[in-house]
């Protein structure tokens, strides 16, 4: 708090870091964010994580919300990726984990079509759905993308939807690193 008094900084955010850790640097200093990966394929922060921002008024940043590219629907092997691509070495982007993992693009291709939406924007509304306390942060290259991106917002999911959504997504194989 030292140097969000002396205006050296407005304000403290943290990443990647644990229920624990985020309370206890909360007790020492005011955190205002937390920033961490979630999207459909990767939701451990559901099990504790959002409760604590939410507990403690923390916003939860949202990296990575379209499964690293992949819950866009673009990459669908790994000869998809440039030899040089960092998901070359992630293990949800191994052949077995990768194929595995269609099951997502399965359940998130039917939604699109039944929202007249892309997958990306399925997967950027879904998060944003999650509360109004979740911030997601798609990285993107182009501005075709960025329009894409931006319209996830106009799409509405009922309550009833959201639920069928969550009962039926798979759980993915292979660990975020």
């Amino acid at each position: 708090n030292d140097l969000v008094s002396a205006g050296k900084i407005r304000y403290i955010g943290l990443s990647e870091a644990p229920s624990e850790e985020l309370r206890r640097a909360n007790k020492e200093a005011t955190i205002t964010a937390l920033q961490t990966e979630y999207s459909m394929w990767s939701r451990d922060v559901e099990e504790d994580i959002l409760a604590t921002c939410r507990d403690l008024n923390i916003a939860f940043v949202a990296y990575s919300p379209l499964g690293r590219g992949f819950l866009t629907g673009a990459i669908t092997s790994r000869d998809s990726l440039d030899e040089s691509d960092f998901r070359l070495h992630s293990p949800r982007f191994q052949e077995d984990t990768l194929e595995k993992n269609k099951a997502f693009l399965s359940l998130i291709e039917g939604i699109a079509k039944d929202k007249d939406a892309t997958p990306a924007q399925i997967a950027l509304a879904w998060v944003l759905y999650q509360g109004g306390d979740i911030f997601p942060i798609p990285g993107t290259r182009k501005m075709s993308r960025l329009r894409e991106n931006l319209a996830a917002l106009e799409i509405q999911f009922s309550d009833a939807e959201l639920a069928d959504i969550r009962s039926n997504l798979p759980t993915a194989e292979g660990g975020r690193y």
